[in-house]
């Protein structure tokens, strides 16, 4: 074989091994672009399953407590973390709620706003045997108000939309966090929450 035809033997033989390692390339590129579409699918379910199975009870609550359900479904998602939190998967207490006997509750760490910055604090949670005792309480307590005020909640009753609402809780005292209202708001709208409180 002449020099040249080596030259040309050798240009093809790179040529097929580029071929080779750009095909490669491209079924690892579409191996991770389909893990994480699977992923990011199962995400998504996970999180309409959450919703589908919160909002009958929270619908059904409305007629008796006056509370929009897409408020308590965005409070359930954004105080869970979509049943995620510690306190939700093992206490099914989807909106941190606290108490005081030692027979129904547990002492746990968490985040709050005191003061104008998050502090780590640690309080008794109510424990619940399922997500619709906690749904029920929840909505118990904006009708019963609280023991110091049980007119506290009144404009979050009265109001009539669910930006209303959110904004209520925030001015009525319901949590800490300032931009409370904002989450809840962002959440209904993402998910087309407002479609349950028709």
């Amino acid at each position: 074989m002449t020099k040249l035809g080596f030259i040309l033997a050798a240009i093809i033989v790179s040529v097929m091994l580029l071929f080779v390692m750009v095909e490669h390339q491209q079924t690892v590129i579409k191996a991770h672009r389909e893990a994480v579409a699977s992923s990011q699918a199962a995400v998504v379910n996970k999180k309409k399953a959450f919703i589908q199975e919160i909002a009958p009870e929270a619908v059904k609550l409305r007629n008796t407590y006056q509370v929009l359900p897409s408020v308590t479904i965005a409070q359930a998602i954004l105080e869970s973390n979509w049943g995620e939190s510690q306190l939700t998967a093992k206490y099914r207490n989807l909106f941190g709620i606290k108490g005081s006997d030692p027979t129904n509750t547990r002492e746990m760490t968490t985040q709050e706003y005191v003061n104008g910055q998050w502090q780590t604090v640690t309080a008794r949670f109510r424990v619940y045997p399922s997500y619709a005792a906690s749904l029920l309480e929840h909505a118990q307590l904006f009708h019963k108000g609280t023991t110091w005020n049980p007119q506290q909640y009144v404009h979050f009753l009265a109001a009539d939309n669910y930006k209303a609402a959110a904004e209520a809780l925030q001015t009525d005292g319901y949590a800490t966090d300032p931009d409370y209202a904002t989450k809840l708001i962002n959440l209904i709208e993402q998910y087309d929450l407002n479609q349950y409180d028709k």
